[in-house]
């Protein structure tokens, strides 16, 4: 009980707070003379031409009575008409006049500019971390959450040489059981990019979901006429949505447009999912390695090659 007790205060404060960010507290909403839920009547209104009054209650989830007196009221002011439904006569349809689409302009833009100046006065990475922190909530508690978007792909930034660190090392303990001696591994390698990587050469993406990081890649220099493809990850969570091949794709890419004859990666042969990507796009296995100890767990190592069309 004292978990979710503590839970419960943390998102009754949350709303209170963000109640008074948003600006309901007031007397009217942005300043205007409706309320919070007579505006929500109002934008619910403004997406189509004619609603039952049923069935905008039942959205609204509103109280009949209270939900009637408020229509009643915005007929008298000229925002709203109603009538009976040509499809069933028991039944009462509502639809904005045009001075209720007015109405609703005026509360959509200063909506819509409330925002605005709210996200204005954020840095960049602070606007990212909240609008992705809205979309983790609602797709938490929508029935129905909205599908994930394709993965984009983007640069390094400030913070993403350690996280490439930090989930390496997480994801393969937890997944394959290796030791610490793997994200030490990894530490190397990314170490070693950060501190004298050829920009011409060599490069590394991060794709995110959603504004939210779920993969990396990096594309090194193996010697001058081999590339390496090393470190490709993919967070659990996204995998299916095209990260790892997309991740692949521009490794491939720029490997080719460096002037690279071939690129290599050394894998094994835990990493069935990547496999799979190595062979759609060209790699094929050239080398297994005698079972080894490493990383806490006997190893199967395997490399892999892909050669580029010479023009």
């Amino acid at each position: 009980m004292d978990a979710i007790a503590g839970e419960i205060a943390t998102v009754r404060s949350f709303n209170r707070f963000y109640t008074g960010v948003i600006g309901v507290l007031g007397e009217g909403l942005l300043e205007t003379p409706y309320s919070l839920t007579e505006a929500r009547v109002i934008f619910e209104l403004a997406q189509r031409d004619a609603t039952e009054v049923l069935a905008l209650r039942r959205a609204l989830d509103l109280d009949a009575g209270y939900l009637s007196r408020m229509l009643a009221r915005f007929e008298s002011d000229g925002v709203v008409a109603r009538e009976r439904s040509v499809a069933d006569a028991r039944r009462q349809v509502v639809r904005l006049t045009p001075r209720g689409r007015e109405v609703f302009a005026m509360l959509d833009d200063r909506s819509a500019g409330s925002v605005q100046a709210m996200l204005e006065r954020l840095p960049g990475e602070h606007r990212r971390r909240l609008v992705t922190a809205m979309d983790t909530i609602r797709g938490v508690l929508d029935e129905a959450p909205p599908s994930r978007a394709a993965p984009v792909l983007r640069p390094l930034r400030p913070g993403d040489l350690g996280w490439v660190v930090q989930r390496n090392g997480a994801l393969y303990a937890e997944e394959v059981g290796w030791d610490r001696t793997y994200e030490a591994l990894v530490a190397k390698i990314v170490a070693g990019y950060g501190e004298g990587h050829d920009p011409a050469r060599e490069n590394a993406w991060i794709a995110e979901v959603d504004g939210e990081p779920v993969g990396g890649v990096f594309c090194m220099k193996k010697d001058e006429t081999v590339a390496q493809l090393r470190l490709l990850h993919v967070e659990p969570h996204a995998r299916g949505l095209g990260v790892g091949a997309a991740l692949v794709g521009e490794c491939l890419r720029f490997a080719a447009a460096a002037g690279y004859a071939e690129i290599m990666l050394w894998t094994t042969a835990l990493q069935r999912p990547a496999h799979r990507i190595y062979r759609a796009t060209g790699f094929e296995l050239e080398l297994e390695e005698e079972p080894v100890e490493r990383f806490g767990d006997v190893i199967h190592g395997q490399y892999w090659r892909k050669k580029f069309p010479t023009s």
